[in-house]
């Protein structure tokens, strides 16, 4: 045994040293993205310091947003290019089209952040409210420094009764006689259920 081959791993101690699960080393296997480096005299794969390298790389991908369909996809078409320039450019297009999703993804991130940074702010003054008032009032609220109908969207959305709620809670008749649980499109009994109350 040379000294290199004292560094093999079998299969479990490979999923150790990654912190994954012995069925995840065999999917990677079954995809082609990870190859044994060589068999004991038993028969069981052996795996050396490599392997460990290649498992970060798909974790590293997946955590960008392929998929491992999508990994083993690319990894077939790099290695099945007839020239490295041919291979480095469907990477390079693959990656650019990445690239350009997640920059997406960080501008509606951002839009989302500066809609809770204003709600926060807005909510901010709330904690020196009165306890006079009731969650009713804050869907008008005018007091420090509020605009009645300037509450911040993502707040709004909260304070802010449907037309007609004045009539009664959901599920009671309202001053039309109409029975306000019609308005959902599920039954209320339903969203209790599915939210475990």
């Amino acid at each position: 045994m040379t000294k290199d081959d004292s560094k093999l791993m079998r299969v479990g101690e490979l999923a150790k040293a990654v912190g994954k699960t012995v069925r995840a080393m065999h999917l990677y296997e079954e995809l082609g993205l990870l190859e044994p480096r060589s068999r004991s005299e038993g028969g069981f794969r052996l795996y050396g310091p490599e392997a460990v390298d290649r498992i970060h790389w798909i974790v590293k991908l997946q955590a960008i947003g392929f998929t491992l369909a999508e990994i083993q996809g690319f990894v077939g078409d790099f290695q099945g290019a007839d020239s490295g320039r041919e291979a480095t450019a469907r990477v390079r297009a693959l990656f650019t089209e990445k690239q350009s999703q997640i920059r997406e993804q960080i501008m509606q991130l951002q839009v989302i952040e500066n809609d809770l940074s204003e709600a926060l702010t807005y909510l901010d003054s709330c904690q020196t409210c009165t306890d006079d008032y009731a969650p009713a009032a804050c869907g008008v609220c005018d007091h420090h420094g509020h605009q009645r109908g300037e509450a911040p969207p993502l707040f709004a959305g909260l304070s802010r009764r449907s037309a007609g709620a004045a009539g009664g809670a959901a599920g009671t008749p309202s001053d039309d006689g109409k029975d306000k649980s019609k308005d959902f499109d599920v039954p209320v009994t339903v969203l209790y259920r599915e939210g475990g109350n």
